[in-house]
């Protein structure tokens, strides 16, 4: 389940692609300047964005199972969301 299909190696944590450290980003900036209107959904959009194509890569791109079923978890958790159904 975590051994990486690349290395062999027992893999659970990477360094963030640029899609996770936009989100990252940008969900610190929406929590500790709490802006509103217009700022706080383009932050909002961005953060769904960036996670959805995290996602996305994850599932196809992932380097062991582990890391696609997080992919594959996220993303089921994003389109909740898209739809207001999210368990946040």
């Amino acid at each position: 389940m975590f051994r990486s299909r690349e290395t062999g190696r027992i893999t659970i944590m990477q360094r963030p692609n640029i899609a996770l450290t936009t989100a990252l980003i940008a969900i610190v900036v929406r929590t500790l300047l709490h802006p509103a209107g217009s700022a706080r959904v383009t932050l909002t959009v961005l953060v769904g964005v960036a996670l959805t194509v995290w996602a996305v890569l994850e599932i196809a791109r992932g380097v062991n199972p582990w890391r696609r079923l997080l992919g594959a978890v996220l993303l089921i958790l994003a389109v909740l969301s898209w739809f207001g159904a999210a368990p946040w």
